[in-house]
């Protein structure tokens, strides 16, 4: 991604750490973080220095590469696997943290006893682990331009942007792939409460590819719908279902239904590593619900009377009846197909 000049990932491993681009302080201040061990790695993702469901899964890729590089020969096995729990735990929608933090583990353990050789297993699945993912979503921003027309007008959500990728984004991905074949483009924000990632995030990452855009209110899409003034929206994915239902960042849904009451195309782009083979349907997804505060102040500031409770699940489910298509590596697919067509 490019960040002022200058081409960056979101997450990777330098000098025997874990660098990552603090998602929390853009677009106000652009600072890179630095991790020795999984347990700081671990409370990175858990704060949301690092989020975006394929940014999470490289980064526990590598939270795990640290611990086997870091675990005591006469328990290395125990050490690697309460490594292994502990990254899983910290955020339980994103399929692709589990998959990244097993594809790590598998490998390695394969090379027990030799653990000289397995610690560098470790830090070489890790690493492909995150290239893979990186060239998954360049892939898909090819593919997926092909469905953006020239003066399209393009509703995101939340931020599925490089960001929340290893690099290139998902959403976003598509979105830059149609701005660099010259077609004239408008993607409108939503701002995404509580955290603000769309307008936080994805308006900075289109600002500095110079892609034309406006914030919106996470509200303001049903006056754009209504007017007519959205050809298409496009959104990332934390999970998708062996049957196509999607989960995604809190309110992915309501575009949805809305973007089919007014005859809108709803696509949803992912790399395989989110698809999870073993999920039925989005009945079966366990929903983050975080910390009310999230919703009752920004930043030190209250917004919210004192007294009441709030409520804060972090993802929605889609169901697949309410998805045009969904935008892989390998194509653009069915919702109900597409969980079949990544693995052929």
């Amino acid at each position: 991604m490019q960040i002022n000049g200058q081409e960056y990932r979101s997450v990777w491993f330098e000098n025997s750490r874990v660098k990552m681009i603090d998602q929390n302080k853009l677009p106000f201040a652009f600072e890179i973080r630095e991790y020795s061990s999984y347990i700081e790695v671990a409370a990175a993702i858990r704060e949301m220095i690092v989020r975006g469901a394929p940014a999470i899964g490289a980064s526990g890729a590598y939270g795990l590469a640290l611990a086997a590089l870091s675990a005591p020969q006469d328990k290395f096995r125990a050490y690697l696997r309460s490594a292994r729990d502990e990254l899983i735990s910290t955020r339980p929608t994103a399929v692709d943290l589990s998959i990244g933090v097993n594809y790590v583990y598998e490998n390695t353990l394969k090379f027990i006893p030799d653990l000289d050789h397995a610690r560098q297993v470790a830090l070489l699945a890790a690493n492909e682990f995150a290239n893979r993912s990186a060239a998954e979503c360049l892939e898909l921003g090819i593919i997926g331009a092909s469905l953006i027309q020239d003066g399209y007008r393009i509703l995101t959500h939340c931020n599925a942007g490089a960001l929340a990728t290893v690099d290139h984004g998902t959403a976003l991905a598509t979105i830059r792939q149609a701005h660099k074949q010259g077609k004239n483009i408008f993607v409108y924000v939503d701002e995404t409460r509580p955290r603000f990632q769309g307008a936080r995030l994805t308006a900075f990452e289109l600002e500095q590819e110079g892609i034309p855009h406006a914030i919106i209110t996470d509200a303001a899409s049903g006056f754009y719908f209504w007017k007519n003034e959205i050809d298409m929206v496009i959104t990332g994915s934390d999970r998708i279902c062996l049957n196509g239902d999607i989960a995604n960042k809190i309110g992915t849904y309501e575009k949805a239904v809305m973007a089919r009451a007014h005859k809108v195309p709803f696509y949803v782009a992912a790399p395989v590593s989110t698809f999870d083979f073993g999920c039925e349907n989005g009945e079966d997804i366990m929903i983050e619900i975080r910390d009310e505060k999230e919703l009752k102040f920004c930043g030190e500031t209250p917004v919210a009377n004192p007294n009441s409770i709030a409520l804060n699940p972090a993802f929605d489910i889609t169901p697949a009846a309410y998805i045009t298509g969904i935008i892989t590596p390998k194509g653009i697919f069915e919702p109900a197909e597409a969980s079949q067509k990544v693995q052929a």
